[in-house]
Formats: C-alpha cells, sequence, structure tokens
C-alpha cells in the first residue's frame, strides 16, 4: 500500500524533474538561438533610390524637419513604438542581484512579450551601475529614442526613487515590478471578491514581502494616491522579521519600511505572520516558499482568498490552500491556475499610453487598466478570478481602457 507520504514524495519528485527538464530545455534553445531578438528593417535596400530614401541624401529632410517641429519624431521614427526595458539586474525574480549580463536573458524575454502582446518593439537595457544617480541620468540621456520606459528587477528602495524621478522624461515611465504586479493582484482580488459576495472594504489584507511588489500592492489596496478606487479595510505587510509596525526599532533607519509601516499598520500591532493572519481576509504572498502553512490559513476569516506568488514555488501550495479553507487560490505560476502574471498588464498598459501619447501613466490609468482586466473575465469561477496569460486579446482591452483613461 502508498501512503499518503509516499504520494506527496513521488508528486514532488515529478514536480522537480519537470522544472528540471524545462531549465535544461530552455539552455539548449538559448544556445541554439543566441538570444531571443534580433532588429529587422522595414524596408528592403535594393536599388540606389531606395538607398537614397532611406540613408543618403533623402534623410537630410527628415532630420531638418525634426530639428524644426521636435514632437514629429514620433511621426518619422521609432520613437512612436519602442520601449527601452531597463535594469541594473539587482533584483532578478527568483534570482537577486545577479548583475546586468546575467539579467539580460530576462529583459529580451520581457521585450518579446511587448511585441508579442501589443505589438510594441522593445530592447534591452542592462547597466553596468547599481548607483540610483548614475541609473536617472543614463535613462535622461537616451529617452530621446523611446516613446516609454519600462524599469525592470531594480532593488528597492533605489527602485522608487528611479521612478520618480524619471516621471517628468515626457514619455511614460513604469516599473512593472511595482504596478504591473499590483494592478494585476487587484482585478483578481476584485472578481474574486464578486465571486463571494464580499466587498473590498470589508477586507483584511495581510501581505508578506516588504519589497516593491509589496509597497505597490499595499498602496493600490489602500488607495494611497489613488482616489477612483474601493480601497480594502486594511492591509498590514510582513517582512523576514513580521508585522512591519512604526514601533519597531529595526525600521528606525529605512525611510521606506517607515513610511510603509505607518501607512499599513498605524495601531501598531506586533507579531509575526502567523499573528497577522489571525482574523484576515486575503493573503498576499511576494516573499518566499512555504512560509504559510494549512494552520495559518485555517485561523484566517471563512472563505479567505490566498494569493500566494513566490516563484517557483508558492508560499503555500494551492491544494494545501484549497483543503484549509481557501475560497480562491492564485499563484505566480503558469502550470497552476489564477496565474497572477504581469503579462496582463504592462503590454496594454504600455499600448495604451503610446496610443495616447501620455507623458506620464497616472493612478487613474492604472486603476483603468486593473477594472478592464477585471471585466475581461466572462465566467468568474474560483479557477478564473484573472484571465490566461495566453488570451493576447486581453492587453488590447486593457489599452482601450488605459488610453480612455489618459485622455478623459
Amino acid at each position: 500500500m502508498i501512503n499518503k507520504e509516499q504520494t506527496q514524495n513521488k508528486t514532488e519528485s515529478s514536480e522537480t524533474k519537470s522544472t528540471v527538464d524545462i531549465f535544461e530545455e530552455s539552455l539548449i534553445m538559448h544556445k541554439n538561438l543566441k538570444g531571443k531578438l534580433r532588429v529587422r528593417s522595414k524596408l528592403e535596400i535594393n536599388t540606389r533610390h531606395d538607398l537614397a530614401l532611406a540613408y543618403t541624401p533623402g534623410v537630410a529632410r527628415i532630420c531638418e524637419t525634426i530639428a524644426q517641429d521636435p514632437a514629429s519624431v514620433y511621426d518619422l521614427t521609432i520613437k512612436n513604438n519602442t520601449v527601452a526595458v531597463v535594469t541594473d539586474g539587482s533584483a532578478v525574480l527568483g534570482l537577486g542581484n545577479i548583475g546586468p549580463e546575467a539579467a539580460l536573458p530576462v529583459m529580451e524575454g520581457k521585450c518579446m512579450l511587448f511585441r508579442e502582446y501589443a505589438k510594441i518593439d522593445a530592447f534591452p537595457i542592462c547597466l553596468t551601475t547599481q548607483d540610483t544617480q548614475e541609473i536617472i541620468e543614463t535613462v535622461r540621456r537616451i529617452a530621446p529614442v523611446f516613446g516609454g520606459i519600462n524599469l525592470e528587477d531594480i532593488a528597492a528602495p533605489r527602485c522608487f526613487e528611479i521612478e520618480t524621478a524619471l516621471q517628468d522624461l515626457g514619455i511614460p515611465v513604469f516599473h512593472d515590478d511595482q504596478h504591473g504586479t499590483s494592478i494585476t493582484l487587484l482585478a483578481a482580488l476584485m472578481n474574486a471578491a464578486k465571486l463571494t459576495g464580499k466587498r473590498l472594504s470589508d477586507l483584511t489584507v495581510v501581505i508578506n514581502g516588504a519589497g516593491a511588489a509589496g509597497t505597490a500592492i499595499a498602496e493600490l489596496l489602500l488607495g494611497h494616491g489613488y482616489p477612483d478606487t474601493e480601497a480594502v479595510k486594511q492591509v498590514f505587510i510582513c517582512d523576514r522579521t513580521g508585522i512591519l509596525s512604526p514601533d519597531r526599532p529595526d525600521i528606525s533607519t529605512l525611510p521606506a519600511k517607515r513610511s510603509l509601516a505607518t501607512l499599513t499598520n498605524p495601531g501598531c500591532k506586533n507579531g509575526s505572520l502567523a499573528d497577522a493572519l489571525v482574523g484576515a481576509d486575503v493573503f498576499v504572498g511576494v516573499s518566499s516558499a512555504n512560509c504559510v502553512t494549512q494552520a495559518m490559513v485555517r485561523t484566517m476569516n471563512p472563505d479567505p482568498f490566498i494569493f500566494a506568488m513566490a516563484n517557483p514555488i508558492p508560499e503555500i501550495m494551492p491544494d494545501d490552500a484549497k483543503a484549509a479553507g481557501a475560497a480562491v487560490v492564485g499563484t505566480g505560476r503558469s502550470d497552476f491556475n489564477n496565474q497572477i502574471n504581469n503579462v496582463l498588464i504592462f503590454p496594454g498598459i504600455f499600448r495604451g499610453a503610446i496610443n495616447a501619447r501620455s507623458a506620464t501613466i497616472t493612478p487613474k490609468m492604472k486603476v483603468a487598466a486593473a477594472k478592464a482586466l477585471a471585466q475581461s473575465v466572462r465566467d468568474i469561477t474560483p479557477e478564473a478570478v484573472i484571465p490566461s496569460v495566453l488570451d493576447k486579446d486581453v492587453s488590447y482591452q486593457v489599452a482601450k481602457a488605459v488610453e480612455a483613461a489618459a485622455g478623459s
């Protein structure tokens, strides 16, 4: 007879083998391709006339036109549809501070998704500096080429300062690790609440992970800087030490965490993640594997929502969360239902912003994106509170809403 432990070990072994197979297959593919991107011309050069039109002498007229009317650069060059994906390689998902060269394959993948989901040409820019001011200055210097800047995998709190400092570029600047994650999560939460007859304003949310994603999620769910969204009742956010509280002495010299503690926990509740989850309605994990147990889920309010988004191993496995009473479970993995994946948001956000020729991505545009994403799910079920990441039409629904919000 095969006992439960043997069955679990066999399942875990199969999952590990599957993951290893994917890693090896991906390595072989990348070696064969030698990178996933290439630059292609929109026209062929076959005659002297072709060359004269595309380059000298014809291109001189184009340069003169732009010099006289700088805005015409959008009509005459790649700036109208090109995004820079900028990283310093300091916070690559699941890998940490691996540097610019090692981050390049991830940035190439991001650029592929821009093209595949929103017909945007994107190019990876991996910087050999992790100095805040140097990154800001570098992006300013390259901005004339691009219609938007997607900041990617830059560690907190540096990412906050960089994004804020670049809002005056005149083109959209968006840190996807913050806002792509928070907007996608909000859409899933909206549909989970709708499915179960709950109101956002009644929900207590516990977030585990006080970095870029956790901070952005907390601010969005609380409506901090977002006047057009329904806020949840309260949020508690935890790091490795426990609940962030204004009176915790270890965060006194950390401005970002101290500010976050005041925003989320004005009553100065203290304790562990397990303490925070008692009586909570929602768990949001942007942290590390296996930090939530079934016993912890059982202390939450009835029919809780569990969004365990750590990769590759979530904070709690979906089957365990469901067995403990969770009504809705989402993860960051593609092999489980309700994958909370930024690809559902960032292509559409930039498509809409570029179409609108917006100088920034405003809070109103982000909320519009969340609502459009939620509404794109026609038949909401516990296994489908968010669209499939393979549904490429979703990006255009998001883009349409973002463009409308930009112009209103």
